[in-house]
């Protein structure tokens, strides 16, 4: 399974993953968010866009949706000068470690890169690590809108 073609596509073009791809958003990123229910994050991802922000795409392997990454103009209010963000990277537990997350990470880099950005943004409360990894430069520890602590970093396209 892991040796078939991966696809990364816009979630627009397939709806049909929304449900799922906002269940592992809300799994994985919804604590501490008393307003953000399930039908919240599964309205925002039936709200996303083609050519604008917010965006998201998946990774689909063999049909089956492995992994979700969305680009928003901000993912953190307290920080309303820094665009765009790289945001809710997410991949399936069982396809971990198979580089599908990098290929999510470089199409958010290509996308904002044709858009003319020249940087890109993103907050961590757990990956600092992977990102370092990747070449991403720390820029601050800060709290959030619900005061969760997050390190920011950025990454020059």
């Amino acid at each position: 399974m892991r040796g078939s073609m991966l696809e990364i596509e816009n979630i627009v073009s397939n709806p049909i993953h929304i449900e799922t791809v906002a269940k592992w958003v809300f799994n994985e990123f919804g604590d501490g968010k008393p307003d953000r229910t399930l039908e919240y994050v599964i309205n925002r991802f039936k709200n996303r866009k083609l050519n604008t922000f917010p965006m998201s795409f998946i990774a689909k392997q063999d049909g089956k949706c492995v992994g979700v990454i969305s680009i928003f103009d901000n993912d953190l209010e307290t920080k309303p000068e820094l665009t765009p963000w790289l945001a809710g990277l997410y991949v399936d537990e069982t396809f971990r470690g198979a580089g599908i997350a990098e290929k999510l990470i470089n199409k958010v880099i290509e996308v904002c890169k044709s858009m003319g950005y020249e940087k890109l943004y993103l907050r961590t409360e757990h990956t600092s690590e992977y990102y370092r990894k990747r070449g991403w430069k720390f820029i601050e520890e800060t709290s959030d809108e619900y005061a969760q602590r997050t390190s920011v970093f950025t990454k020059e396209l």
